[in-house]
């Protein structure tokens, strides 16, 4: 299997080698109709190489860019394979792009057709399609309401699976044969943190050689079955979904089934049953939180096993296992673990997160629930895992794992985490200058800063930029901060901020589930703008910040905080859609409120 992705030429080759394994066997599965239903292998080999073909026919190019809009769905998968197959470059785009965000990728990827697949990811899209005036054609997946269309053809996309399977398969082979590892395969944008998302140009190379580490820890640790199932619920225009929720299980022969949205994600875990799942920290904080009060509420036995399992759980993290923790264990994993595992399905062998750091205490919950959790590290410009914790080389939650197979890791004198290896970008589209920036001598300068533990592993201190450097010289990292924080039950979201400034402050958004309770206890009207000017309100989110303050340092302290008007949201444009926060959106609104915390 591992011969079979160091030996591809390219990701469709890749694909249609395990199409014709696995052949009738089920593939891609989507709820429709309120039933989950299943397109093989064999049918979605065959879509694939038709669309490839019809992209061809009109008129599209090697090289030519094809901007890909959709929610997770079997389209998006045939989609980005038939573009590439074309010999076309895929450029995915958020779902929660704005006019101005497609505008800005329209005109900078030139991209010369757009494939979309709802009439309302359509609207946003459509004034930005007008606006640029570079692509020819849209292709609807599902029927599209024909507005007025300027410069640009509408196509259906049932017409564009039209033809004959067979000869469409012929022609895609033979053109593929000529892409090589070295080809872009797609230009992902950043989802922006700072500044306008740039465009990173990942080859196929870089991919193959992801996944080919990945497979790697999946076959060597947990053995590979062949009902391996994927849930798949991030973005797919993420790099972290592209590589590990959709190519990944493509390069192990695994099933994809795709999650009907965040809300509805705990019962489709449960109807669907995944062996693996690709999850941001931010999701197992929020389901953290949930299991946490679901099993206090129950009280008795179940809360007296959920701490018990958590006592141990810390010890054994921190290497300081007590006599009777072995029989502790052995009580909570006959009555509590199987509970929790049947509401991941029954069968998950591992989560692996990545995307942000994940807050250990976060990752010694699941460990204690019975959940194998892989933290793993990287970015967009890195295909995009650099490293991941697997079991054979000692899980360790203050870590991010070894380099994968196929990445050189050196450490910087400043403390910058570089990387070498194939999965490296080629760089920046039409940006050179950032590309030199960013990539020197082959070495990736990731900007994150960390070093390497006494057994290789990597470990994470802080985004260089990102870095608080107070007006004493003192490094602080506000995202272990704002990480405490987060997990306190009054706190649903926090920035911590303090630049050249003389100690630590806070913009707090209250946890919205806790404030309702809080309210109801009080005898309080419930109001999130209106419970925030109570004395008694403000020292309970004050006593929460405390707490956290116990655990950190002098210069990490929050000192003092003030309120966000609301939640930070990709809506609102303070969140990225892999859920980190946008630090100089939230800069720009609160930097005054913030200043005043210096005067009060």
């Amino acid at each position: 299997m591992l011969t079979d992705i160091d030996s591809a030429n390219n990701l469709v080759e890749l694909f249609l080698k395990r199409a014709d394994e696995k052949a009738d066997q089920p593939f891609l599965g989507a709820k429709i109709d309120g039933s989950w239903q299943t397109l093989s292998w064999r049918e979605a080999a065959d879509q694939m190489c038709l669309l490839a073909e019809n992209l061809r026919g009109l008129g599209l190019k090697d090289g030519d860019r094809v901007c890909l809009v959709s929610e997770n769905r079997p389209e998006w998968c045939i989609s980005d394979l038939a573009i590439m197959a074309a010999g076309c470059i895929t450029v995915p785009a958020y779902t929660t792009n704005t006019e101005r965000d497609h505008v800005h990728i329209l005109d900078n990827s030139g991209a010369k057709a757009v494939i979309v697949s709802t009439e309302k990811l359509l609207r946003p899209l459509h004034g930005a399609l007008q606006a640029s005036g570079i692509a020819e054609h849209v292709i609807g997946i599902d029927d599209l309401h024909r507005q007025q269309s300027g410069s640009f053809t509408f196509h259906n996309w049932d017409k564009m699976l039209e033809g004959e399977a067979s000869a469409a398969r012929g022609a895609v082979e033979q053109r593929i044969s000529g892409i090589g590892r070295g080809d872009t395969a797609c230009i992902i944008y950043t989802s922006g943190t700072g500044g306008a998302p740039r465009g990173v140009l990942q080859h196929h190379g870089a991919i193959l050689c992801n996944i080919a580490g990945a497979a790697e820890i999946l076959i060597e640790d947990f053995g590979i079955a062949e009902d391996e199932r994927f849930l798949s619920f991030l973005p797919l225009s993420h790099a972290y979904e592209h590589t590990g929720g959709q190519y990944l299980p493509i390069s192990v022969g695994a099933q994809i089934y795709y999650a009907e949205g965040l809300e509805k994600l705990a019962s489709n875990i449960e109807e669907t049953r995944p062996t693996i799942m690709v999850v941001v920290p931010r999701l197992f904080e929020v389901l953290r939180t949930r299991i946490m009060k679901q099993i206090q509420k129950q009280g008795g036995l179940a809360e007296k096993l959920m701490n018990t399992a958590l006592e141990v759980g810390e010890r054994r993290a921190a290497d300081s296992a007590k006599f009777g923790d072995g029989l502790k264990d052995f009580a909570v994993t006959r009555l509590l673990k199987p509970k929790i595992r049947q509401r991941f399905g029954g069968r998950i062998k591992a989560m692996v997160s990545g995307g942000a750091p994940l807050n250990p205490e976060v990752g010694i919950f699941f460990d204690a629930m019975g959940l194998t959790m892989l933290q793993g590290y990287g970015q967009t410009e890195a295909g995009p895992v650099i490293s991941c914790n697997r079991p054979a080389a000692g899980i360790a939650m203050h870590s991010v794992g070894p380099a994968m197979r196929g990445v050189d890791i050196k450490i910087a004198e400043d403390g910058e985490i570089l990387v070498r290896g194939e999965l490296v970008m080629h760089g920046y589209w039409q940006n050179e200058s950032e590309t030199a920036r960013t990539i020197k001598d082959g070495w990736l300068h990731t900007g994150d800063i960390g070093h390497l533990d006494e057994k290789g592993r990597i470990v994470i201190t802080d985004r260089k930029k990102d870095m608080i450097v107070n007006d004493k010289g003192d490094n602080i990292a506000p995202q272990k901060v704002e990480g405490m924080l987060t997990l306190q039950p009054e706190i649903g979201q926090a920035m911590v901020a303090g630049d050249k400034k003389p100690y630590i402050v806070g913009l707090i958004v209250p946890d919205a589930e806790w404030t309702l309770e809080w309210c109801r206890a009080q005898g309080k009207q419930f109001d999130c703008k209106k419970v925030q000017e109570l004395p008694e309100f403000r020292n309970a989110i004050r006593a929460a910040i405390d707490r956290v303050n116990k655990d950190l340092s002098v210069v990490e302290k929050v000192r003092q905080f003030a309120f966000a008007d609301e939640p930070f949201t990709i809506e609102n444009e303070e969140m990225t859609p892999s859920m980190k926060i946008r630090r100089h959106k939230i800069k720009e609104r609160y930097g005054e409120r913030l200043d005043r915390l210096y005067r009060a």
